[in-house]
């Protein structure tokens, strides 16, 4: 999964879960357990944040509770971010550095798409 959440437990740490849940040794975690991990820590995390806010709630202030909520929920990237990412700096160097995966291009064909046509 090239296009990963900030909040995505590192694939070592899956690797590892998965390991323990099914009492033998996981190589590899597949896309759709890295995307449930990141599901359980995207949920942990909000539970967490509530109750912290609940906490503070004595503060009577909404604002400030609405700030911290979302200064603390990462957001993925947008798709326009994730293409760039794709792409050296330098288009120089781009023949010797290029190497895209399939989900690359996905990711660079699905922002391309987004564009407006040129209409000159």
């Amino acid at each position: 999964m090239t296009d990963q959440h900030p909040i995505t437990p590192p694939t070592e740490l899956v690797r590892q879960w998965a390991t323990e849940f099914y009492g033998a040794v996981v190589l590899a975690p597949g896309e759709a357990m890295i995307a449930i991990a990141t599901q359980a820590a995207q949920w942990g995390a909000d539970q967490e944040l509530e109750a912290c806010l609940c906490e503070v709630s004595f503060l009577n202030s909404r604002a400030l509770a609405d700030r911290v909520r979302s200064a603390r929920r990462p957001k993925p990237p947008s798709l326009k971010e994730r293409a760039l990412a794709k792409l050296p700096e330098q288009p120089e160097n781009m023949a010797s550095h290029l190497k895209l995966t399939p989900g690359d291009v996905a990711t660079i064909r699905r922002a391309l798409e987004q564009l407006p046509d040129d209409q000159g």
